[in-house]
């Protein structure tokens, strides 16, 4: 049975996305133009489009199409705007990123996803999309960003990734503990990092950032 991705493109955005407060017209015509069936594993291509987390490699899963519609748009990203990806996956974020910012880094710590979701990303006639093998935690740059999207949970938002925003820059990350996360935006203002201004957007649950996961209380 051939699949008519275009039609189930359409009604992601238009049964999905949009009923959940994505109302903004850049971030739905990407959405309505990037074929998300290129970076779904073969196995679940006929599902490219469904309102679930896709299953990758390595127990990482894809942000459901409404989450990543939301935080495009929470992050308002301008043509002329740098950014950071935390959690490159599939690179379907990454590519949606490409497409509203200037130029897109993504970090992904499993090197055959990052191998993988590079190829996509110029598959998909992106060159401003730079997937990075490295582990967020541990990688080092001077470079400094407009906007950070985190595409996993963590328990406590590291500082490390606010060091990486410019003055005035934003993070959209999800925080908390399961079954109650927040989904937030994180502003910073000026030049202190350890007073960010946090702007709670909805609530979801994503699977944690190796590494960021909540510490085991000791109970007698």
């Amino acid at each position: 049975m051939t699949i008519d991705y275009a039609s189930a493109r359409a009604a992601m955005v238009e049964q999905q996305v949009r009923p959940w407060d994505v109302l903004d017209r850049r971030v739905l015509d990407v959405l309505a133009a990037m074929p998300r069936e290129l970076f779904v594993p073969a196995p679940w291509q006929s599902v490219a489009y469904a309102d679930f987390e896709i299953p990758l490699a390595h127990g990482e899963r894809m942000l459901k199409p409404v989450v990543a519609g939301r935080a495009l748009q929470a992050l308002l990203l301008q043509a002329g705007e740098d950014v950071l990806e935390i959690g490159t996956g599939s690179g379907y974020v990454s590519a949606c990123l490409g497409q509203l910012g200037r130029d897109v880094i993504s970090l992904e710590r499993h090197a055959d996803l990052a191998e993988a979701a590079q190829a996509r990303v110029r598959g998909a006639g992106l060159a401003n999309v730079d997937v990075i093998h490295a582990d967020a935690l541990a990688w080092a740059s001077e470079r400094r960003f407009d906007a950070i999207c985190v595409n996993a949970a963590v328990d406590q938002v590291p500082s490390r990734f606010i060091e990486w925003l410019r003055p005035g820059g934003r993070m959209f990350i999800v925080r908390g503990r399961a079954p109650v996360m927040e989904a937030v935006l994180v502003h910073r203002q000026g030049d202190d990092v350890n007073a960010p201004r946090i702007e709670s957007l909805f609530e979801t649950e994503l699977g944690y950032l190796a590494g960021t996961e909540p510490v085991a209380e000791f109970q007698f």
